[in-house]
């Protein structure tokens, strides 16, 4: 479990994000230790639900960033970061006393408050949230996350209240605006289309969205008859057909891949 201290796992620029936030440089990401679900097939599960960590203070934070931004990357990307709300909003206030002036990411798995959100107003520039779950059931079988559409819808449109619009720089760079990520669950095809249903018919049209296949099995889900192998190609097929069909205007739908696992950091622990 988290304390009231401010743990990270790894601080790294990232190229494996979506290309207007990884860019030519790297996203200059921070992973921090601990999160508030407990996904059974989390891919970052020895940080996220063992806890492998380092314990850095406020001002390590800042620095953090400041540094980050000295190295080029092309934003700050705060990797659930929702436990450590109170803490980061801290560090970018004596960042940018120090000159940050590159866009704050808040990466999330969606699960959020709206107390929470509001005291992030005005400290965020891009909401990169998770919208994993449409069922309860689901929700609480792999991550025990009991309401978790209900919470997370709201979440997502305060977000949009907040950040508005996205918004590019001359480089194709996200600046401001949300981007809804889901990523396709083997045996659960229908939950990624009722998602992917509630999204067009609920949110503004010039948000994006990433429909991601890199799913793997890995940490308990290993041990889960559903959820125990890859996406087949015949199941994507069905997402890539009904995500076209809803004519989205923004977003990316990843290519079925076959080394995943690669992709995973090396935890700097």
């Amino acid at each position: 479990m988290a304390t009231d201290k401010l743990e990270i796992s790894l601080v790294s620029l990232h190229s494996f994000e979506e290309p207007c936030i990884s860019g030519k440089n790297g996203s200059g990401t921070i992973f921090f230790t601990h999160c508030n679900l407990h996904c059974i097939f989390c891919q970052n599960y020895e940080i996220s639900q063992q806890g492998k960590g380092r314990e850095i203070s406020i001002e390590e934070l800042a620095n953090i960033m400041i540094c980050e931004q000295a190295n080029g990357a092309e934003n700050i990307n705060l990797v659930t970061p929702t436990m450590y709300a109170y803490h980061i909003i801290e560090a970018i206030k004596i960042a940018r006393k120090q000159g940050l002036n590159i866009p704050i990411i808040y990466n999330s798995n969606g699960y959020e408050s709206i107390e929470t959100l509001k005291a992030l107003e005005g400290y965020i520039d891009v909401c990169l949230p998770d919208l994993k779950y449409y069922s309860d059931e689901m929700a609480i079988k792999y991550s025990k996350a009991p309401h978790y559409f209900e919470i997370a819808t709201k979440a997502i449109k305060e977000m949009i209240r907040q950040v508005g619009s996205p918004k590019f720089d001359e480089n194709g760079m996200i600046k401001k605006g949300v981007m809804i990520r889901h990523l396709v669950l083997p045996h659960h095809i229908q939950n990624t289309k009722n998602i992917l249903k509630w999204i067009k018919e609920n949110i503004p049209e010039d948000v994006y969205i990433n429909v991601m296949a890199q799913y793997f099995p890995t940490y308990k889900a290993k041990e889960d008859k559903l959820i125990n192998r890859k996406l087949t190609k015949r199941e994507y097929k069905q997402v890539e057909e009904y995500f076209y069909s809803l004519d989205f205007k923004n977003g990316y739908i990843q290519e079925l891949g076959e080394h995943e696992e690669e992709y995973v950091p090396k935890w700097d622990i």
